[in-house]
């Protein structure tokens, strides 16, 4: 009795898994995702936003006061009768660019604090700074209004308002919503601001403000006025307390009667109703007394806000600490489990792999090379695991080899099937093909009549064309055709043969004088070739037009170009063609719509040929044929009645059946193979 081989004794994946995994995943994600969701993102979005703002102060408000002083200055520039010189506004300038450069330094230093919503904001503010230089270019030569010029520089604080508060995001919403309002409260003393330019500038042109700065100040006014009903509403009280009294404060209430006046001006060409020395004082003490109230306000948030983020980041340590001491459990933990899993998975990935990339490779190489093969001795069973999944899955890979060699043997024995059908059904039709061609070719010689000369060449040219197919045939079967040639041939009768075999040859001209000779060794092939993409031509390119073919030496070789005048392919598609004549695969019977392309492949790959398609100057097709010298002879052209050998003896009758042809049709006489310019008469 044959000794048995005990099987291996195995243990489900599922007692591994749960052994290797489970304990160690219920510590580490019940302690890191508690740190992750209460501590650890919100401690680190808390830190950035302290930092951001800290940071964030001196450059923004630097940047706000110098944008809106050279907007004062500018607005009143242009509203001055008569100008004044422009040198007066080159200090607001200077200023203004020293703080743009400040503020685009901070904000590469900064880029990585902020969230994706103040990194857009901030792009449109860099944007809007990159125009500041425009902006002054048309405001001296005097193509800008004070109007325009105000709205320019008020996009700016706008945008510069619009990032600051896009950029403080915490993780407390109490800290949040007290942000907003004190950022709101900025927004009021920035719309003052405009305020106080706007009347600055009607002083400047004595008492006068337009139809659109009258409305540019009332909507200042009722902005300032909005945000900072917005803002006392949301601050807590100690936050709160120093812009209530600012707006509680008789200034304030002198300061609303101007605005009232001045906006109750509205559709009046009359100066502003309101002295432009009493606003300015008026304005100028309220003003002072919001950037006091603004700079009380700035440090206790400064201190909530860091309150914050020391609480969080505390809590994200404990947490973390914590979750150290679960993974170094967990590690001891696995270790021993998770050895023996890496161990047999390993083994089984790296016998897949070598199954995959290297043994079915080489049986389907073996197997195109037409040797026999064992079915058995090529599908090897894999290594099996000691656990029950790892050994069904290596048990699974062995049946997919198995059946995979089976099916790479079944259609190699297909292939050949079909190889030695299509060789069969070749060699058959060739054989009754080339008799009829001899009795075509007696009745030829035989007939005076025009007509009937005429229709026997038909015949004849209709007969040639069935051989060609019948060798394509061959060809896809990987076998040779025949027929040969044993002396070189001139390459002006290789193209006019190839132009025999083709339906629509009435179309086809060959332009050239080229006096190459092809070797007789190759000389069938390049017909074949030839003639494959002369029909193509023909076939894609409308009836009226001409397929034109060029011969000539290159320093290549010879370079045949066949060009049509059709819709050409598009240039993915062509593509596809030309890697496929370059590297011609595997004949596959599903793509029988191309057989073509596939036999001229085969042709071009069996003789060193290289063939590619190219787009036209008429917007078709040009095929680009180039021999190498090596299939070229030294001498010139044979002598028609040369000796040639076997099957390839109809050479010349073909010649002479593609000039013949069209003259017997009309019933005129015969002519030689070849006009004395070398242009074929089809």
């Amino acid at each position: 009795m044959a000794n048995r081989q005990r099987p291996a004794r195995t243990r489900p994946m599922r007692l591994t898994l749960a052994a290797l995994l489970v304990v160690p995943l219920v510590s580490l994600l019940a302690l890191w995702a508690f740190a992750a969701s209460l501590t650890l993102g919100n401690a680190i979005s808390d830190h950035n936003y302290t930092r951001l703002v800290a940071l964030n102060a001196g450059p923004s408000t630097a940047l706000a006061s110098s944008v809106a002083q050279e907007r004062l200055e500018s607005f009143n520039w242009l509203n001055a009768y008569p100008q004044p010189p422009q040198a007066e506004l080159y200090p607001a300038r200077r200023r203004t660019d020293a703080a743009v450069a400040a503020y685009l330094r901070f904000a590469r230093s900064t880029q990585n604090l902020r969230p994706a919503a103040a990194r857009t904001a901030e792009n449109s503010l860099l944007v809007l700074l990159s125009r500041i230089p425009l902006y002054r270019i048309a405001l001296d030569a005097g193509g800008m209004s004070p109007a325009a010029a105000f709205r320019a520089y008020s996009a700016v604080t706008d945008a510069l308002l619009q990032v600051n508060a896009a950029s403080y995001q915490g993780s407390d919403l109490s800290v949040d919503r007290q942000t907003d309002a004190s950022i709101d409260a900025d927004r009021a003393l920035e719309y003052l601001s405009r305020e106080t330019a706007l009347v600055s500038g009607a002083a400047a042109a004595l008492g006068q403000l337009t139809t659109s700065e009258r409305e540019l100040f009332a909507t200042a006014v009722a902005d300032q006025r909005l945000m900072i009903s917005d803002a006392l509403a949301s601050l807590e009280p100690a936050l709160r307390a120093p812009w209530a009294r600012v707006y509680a404060s008789a200034t304030h209430g002198r300061l609303a009667t101007l605005e009232n006046r001045i906006t109750g001006s509205i559709g009046s060409s009359a100066p502003i109703p309101v002295n432009t020395g009493t606003w300015q004082s008026v304005s100028q003490a309220f003003m002072a007394q919001l950037q006091r109230a603004e700079i009380r306000d700035a440090g206790p948030l400064a201190t909530l806000a860091g309150q914050e983020s020391t609480r969080l980041v505390a809590e994200a340590v404990l947490a973390g600490g914590v979750g150290l001491l679960a993974v170094a459990a967990s590690v001891l933990l696995t270790v021993w489990s998770g050895r023996r899993l890496t161990g047999e998975l390993t083994s089984l990935h790296d016998s897949a792999l070598r199954m995959a990339g290297e043994r079915l490779p080489a049986v389907v190489g073996r197997l195109r090379r037409g040797e026999e093969l064992d079915v058995d001795a090529e599908s090897p069973a894999l290594p099996a695991g000691r656990i029950t999944e790892i050994a069904r899955v290596a048990a699974a890979f062995g049946t997919v080899q198995r059946t995979a060699v089976e099916a790479a043997v079944g259609q190699a024995a297909l292939r050949k099937g079909v190889n030695r059908v299509f060789l069969n059904l070749s060699l058959r039709n060739q054989s009754l093909l080339h008799r009829q061609l001899g009795i075509l070719d007696s009745m030829e010689r035989a007939a005076r009549d025009p007509a009937v000369l005429g229709d026997l060449f038909r015949l004849d040219h209709l007969t040639t064309r069935m051989r060609r197919h019948a060798e394509s045939l061959i060809i896809l079967s990987g076998a040779t055709p025949g027929r040969g040639w044993r002396t070189p041939v001139a390459v002006l009768d290789v193209l006019r043969a190839a132009i025999s075999e083709v339906e629509d040859y009435p179309r086809v001209d060959v332009a050239s004088e080229c006096p190459a000779t092809l070797a007789g060794r190759a000389v069938n092939d390049v017909i074949h070739l030839c003639a494959e993409l002369i029909e193509n031509a023909a076939s894609f390119s409308p009836p009226h037009t001409r397929v034109e073919i060029r011969a000539d030496m290159v320093g290549t070789g010879l370079a045949v170009e066949i060009e049509d005048r059709g819709l050409g392919l598009p240039a993915t598609e062509r593509a596809a063609v030309n890697e496929q004549l370059a590297r011609p695969p595997e004949f596959d019977l599903a793509r029988s719509d191309r057989l073509g392309l596939f036999v001229v492949g085969q042709l071009a790959a069996r003789h060193g040929i290289r063939v590619s398609l190219q787009e036209s100057a008429y917007g078709g097709i040009t095929a680009i044929v180039l021999l190498p010298h090596r299939l070229l002879a030294g001498g010139g052209a044979p002598e028609p009645d040369a000796g040639p050998a076997g099957p390839g003896r109809d050479l010349p009758r073909r010649v002479r059946q593609a000039s013949l042809v069209p003259q017997l049709r009309e019933g005129a006489p015969r002519a030689p193979a070849a006009g004395p310019a070398g242009r074929n008469s089809v």
